[in-house]
């Protein structure tokens, strides 16, 4: 090197900061690659995309390449320096003055910036890197392949096994954050479809059925005129047909054949009844609603019966009940135009006490328990222990609960409201 000019010198050393940069940025860029995306623009054929798919296929050998590639360039780069600085002021500064002056000079601009830059541009350096880096693998694979050996070697006294492919598979909850990420990617409304997809599978029909003592069906034990009665006002789509008790259910109609069991005379005519009913479908109350969802699909059916273990009918669950936790509520049906939750001016909720701690808590974003009681009138009998004589307050947490009203043991209108330190004070 004392035959090169100083001239000469100080452009090999701009050279080989350029290739530290290089080897730095590729690093950052190669490793801040989102591997969901780059998956996507692979199977569309990125070329880029392609090539830093089949590098990051073994990540060890790439760290090993690009480590051989920048310590290699940054300790010529050192030596190199040291020459220039001993030309310049003396043996002495190559010992203090040259190692300061060249770590400000590479943190800054081989370090740094370039993996600032790659980290906030991954793509951008790691595509066009990537057309660099595959040749050079071939070219240093001996080299890298010594080095892998010694230190998979290593890693393995630690209990790592590189050979082993890294689990790509995302979690129900990272899939929920991916999707809550996407911004204006998705529309609001698409991603809460997701979100509530996703859900399905931690609700069962027992979260979402009509109770027991809200479904209306026909009872044959009654007399012709009410059963007639009946038929004519009842608007729900399919309407159970039962013997004294719904547990005695012998099927389902349609609302579509009840003009074929009224004859002439506008009278009913029973045996056509029996004749348009179709048989029951049952499902268990702890059945997931994604599986529900199938099992409708496989049995051609809209609507069940949901038992417990013992066989009683607790509710009903229909297609349309599933498909509202995906979608939204619909409208067709003017029940479901009644609101459950009336919010008041002073911040309270005057809330019915058969609605679902599930739509409390989704409607309002609050935290109550779901894991017990599935209505706030279970949940508040549930602290209680008993059913109250009259008003009663109850707290749960940071939630505050006034029963206002009670009619054959459901409290039909509770005040309610989220507060931090006091409840909810008693109305004169």
């Amino acid at each position: 090197m004392n035959e090169l000019s100083l001239e000469v010198l100080l452009a090999i050393l701009a050279a080989l900061l350029l290739l530290s940069a290089f080897f730095s940025s590729t690093e950052t860029g190669m490793m801040s690659l989102n591997r969901y995306r780059l998956k996507h623009l692979r199977s569309k054929g990125h070329k880029g995309a392609r090539r830093a798919y089949r590098l990051l296929k073994r990540p060890d050998r790439l760290i090993s390449l690009i480590l051989i590639g920048n310590n290699l360039v940054n300790f010529v780069a050192a030596s190199l320096f040291t020459v220039i600085v001993i030309r310049l002021w003396g043996e002495a500064a190559s010992v203090v003055i040259g190692p300061i002056i060249l770590t400000l000079v590479f943190l800054i601009f081989a370090e740094i910036t370039p993996k600032t830059v790659a980290a906030f541009y991954p793509e951008k350096i790691a595509f066009p890197a990537s057309a660099v880096l595959v040749p050079l693998l071939k070219i240093l694979y001996p080299v890298v392949w010594f080095i892998n050996n010694i230190t998979n070697n290593l890693l393995k006294l630690f209990g790592i096994d590189t050979g082993k492919q890294n689990n790509e598979n995302i979690s129900q909850d990272e899939l929920r954050t991916i999707v809550g990420d996407a911004g204006p990617h998705i529309p609001p409304r698409h991603q809460g479809m997701l979100l509530n997809i996703l859900d399905l599978e931690q609700v069962t029909v027992e979260d979402i059925m009509i109770p027991r003592n809200e479904v209306i069906g026909i009872d044959l034990d009654d007399d012709d005129e009410s059963l007639l009665q009946q038929l004519r006002s009842i608007e729900f789509t399919r309407i159970p047909v039962f013997n004294d008790d719904i547990n005695n259910v012998v099927g389902i109609l349609h609302q579509r054949n009840v003009s074929r069991v009224i004859d002439e005379q506008g009278a009913i005519d029973r045996n056509s009844l029996i004749n348009q009913i179709r048989e029951p479908y049952f499902t268990p109350k702890t059945t997931p609603l994604h599986t529900q969802l199938v099992n409708f699909q496989q049995q051609q059916r809209r609507f069940g019966l949901v038992v417990d273990e013992y066989g009683v009918v607790q509710g009903v669950v229909t297609l349309e009940d599933i498909l509202e936790e995906i979608v939204g509520e619909f409208t067709s049906n003017m029940t479901n135009q009644i609101k459950d939750i009336h919010p008041q001016s002073d911040d309270s909720f005057i809330i019915h006490g058969t609605a679902t701690i599930r739509e409390i808590n989704k409607e309002l974003n609050w935290e109550l328990p779901v894991d017990g009681p599935k209505t706030l009138n279970g949940l508040l009998l549930e602290q209680l222990e008993s059913f109250p004589d009259g008003s009663a307050c109850v707290a749960i947490g940071c939630y505050y609960f006034e029963i206002l009203k009670i009619q054959d043991n459901i409290a039909t209108s509770i005040r309610s409201v989220k507060g931090e330190d006091s409840p909810i004070e008693d109305e004169e």
